[in-house]
């Protein structure tokens, strides 16, 4: 780890999670000097539990890694061609989760934090940054993700003279993996689906009965929440990682059509009978000694929370690694706020990545790092970075943040959402296919997976020629 003072071309990152690392390891490997700085253990969050880089506090999961059917997995494939660290370390680390890449977190932190300390261009300051940085850093990224501190947005706010808006983001619960009673649940992914590292059987399921659904909704509706502090009342969530509790205060099926869905999965010990609803977990390290509850996002608190989900068969005698919480996240109105560089129009040394800049996720977040960087790097080389095209999953994503949206007309609160990767941000195909290799016509949902593969074969081809023309012309800038 290099220990040499400030220049003019060194590159500052404010914050090293997922966006933040993978920001300072483009811009290192770029061959620019990088200072990454990363305020824990020094000052520590309330979702935080260690002073690892990179730390996942929510899932463990990266989501589907089906690049061919998936936007997120198309989203993966894009940040490997382009050496993403956060993607590298992944794979190296993942756990069986059927069709999604899922990881050891703990595993997954420490590579990503050795990488990291161990590359000769990289600075690690363990102090944080309260307010705008100093002057005489020229070249800023800000990715200080959900919980940033309040000295820094504050001075954000000031500076771009917009109220902040916020959602909430609940963590899911972590279970002992031998208190699940495996006399009741059962090992299947959902229609049997392998995926990385998996066997098609990497999802603990626990049935339901109607009944037993019932009284599960009923307690749930009634257990004791998380009181809220005054300045968090009117926090909107983020439709993605919606809390169990306001699912279902949405209608008593929601769950069914959601986490806790019945299709795709049959009991072995009773096969002609289908559960009302399924629970399923998910390996959350390499171990396999943990499993967190999918989907399960909560704002109960500890006590209530845990008689409730002691009432999901098969989970009648869990012990819990971790329960289920809350946390703030806080994002822009990076529409109006940032240029199609991520830079802030109102002072373009700051530049900002992850989910500040208002995507939603762990893989979208370090993307908009991966490339957060690659334009930091390229300014530092007196060059500007192209964006990639529209047709890639980068390139829509940035589309979303940067000038995707459109404002609502009334006059009230700013409409911009936190959100996921998905083939909706993509520009439609100009001619959509028909028909099959044979010849015969497209049916049905045919007609939907053909647009999805059609629209990712696009996206890596469009990908490869824009790596191919605008990454050597930046590399090779002095």
């Amino acid at each position: 780890m290099t220990t040499a003072s400030d220049t003019d071309d060194r590159v500052h990152v404010i914050g090293a999670g997922l966006a933040g690392s993978e920001a300072a390891w483009q811009v290192a490997n770029a061959g620019i000097p990088v200072t990454l700085h990363e305020m824990r253990p020094v000052r520590m969050t309330d979702a935080h539990r260690t002073d690892g880089l990179a730390e996942l506090v929510c899932s463990n999961s990266f989501r589907s890694d089906d690049a061919l059917n998936n936007a997120v997995g198309l989203l993966h494939a894009e940040m490997r061609k382009l050496g993403s660290l956060i993607m590298r370390s992944a794979d190296a680390h993942q756990v069986p989760a059927g069709g999604a890449l899922a990881v050891d977190r703990d595993a997954f932190s420490d590579a990503v934090t050795k990488a990291l300390e161990e590359h000769p261009l990289i600075t690690i300051d363990r102090t944080e940054v309260a307010g705008l940085p100093p002057a005489d850093w020229r070249n800023v990224i800000v990715a200080t993700g959900p919980l940033t501190s309040a000295p820094l947005a504050d001075s954000i706010r000031e500076l771009t003279d917009e109220n902040a808006l916020a959602f909430f983001d609940a963590i899911a619960p972590i279970v002992h993996k031998d208190s699940i009673d495996m006399e009741i649940a059962w090992f299947q992914s959902r229609y049997d689906k392998v995926g990385p590292g998996g066997t098609g059987a990497d999802y603990i399921n626990c049935p339901m009965t109607r009944e037993q659904y019932d009284a599960f909704i009923d307690a749930l509706l009634a257990g004791e929440k998380t009181d809220f502090k005054e300045w968090e009342l009117n926090t909107p969530y983020f439709d993605g990682c919606l809390p169990i509790e306001v699912m279902a205060e949405r209608g008593r099926e929601t769950l069914r059509h959601g986490p806790m869905k019945p299709v795709g999965l049959t009991n072995p010990r009773d096969p002609l009978v289908k559960p009302y609803a399924i629970v399923q977990l998910r390996q959350d390290n390499k171990l396999g000694t943990l499993y967190n509850i999918v989907g399960f996002q909560t704002k109960l608190k500890y006590g209530p929370q845990q008689n409730v989900l002691r009432m999901i068969p098969g989970l009648q005698n869990a012990e819990f690694a971790r329960l289920g919480g809350l946390h703030r996240n806080t994002f822009l109105n990076s529409p109006k706020l940032l240029d199609e560089q991520l830079r802030l129009k109102a002072q373009p040394r700051l530049r900002f990545a992850g989910q500040m800049t208002g995507c939603e996720g762990y893989v979208e977040s370090a993307s908009v790092g991966l490339i957060a960087g690659l334009c930091a790097a390229a300014e530092a080389k007196g060059q500007s970075l192209t964006m990639p095209p529209a047709t890639t999953a980068l390139g829509s994503l940035l589309g979303h943040i940067t000038g995707g949206h459109i404002e609502t007309v009334d006059a009230g609160p700013r409409s911009f959402q936190p959100m996921n990767i998905n083939f909706g941000l993509f520009p439609p195909l100009a001619s959509p296919p028909t028909k099959k290799p044979d010849g015969s016509r497209l049916r049905g949902n045919e007609k939907t997976v053909a647009k999805k593969q059609a629209m990712s074969a696009r996206a890596l081809a469009d990908l490869d020629g824009w790596i191919a023309t605008t990454l050597p012309a930046v590399a090779a800038a002095a």
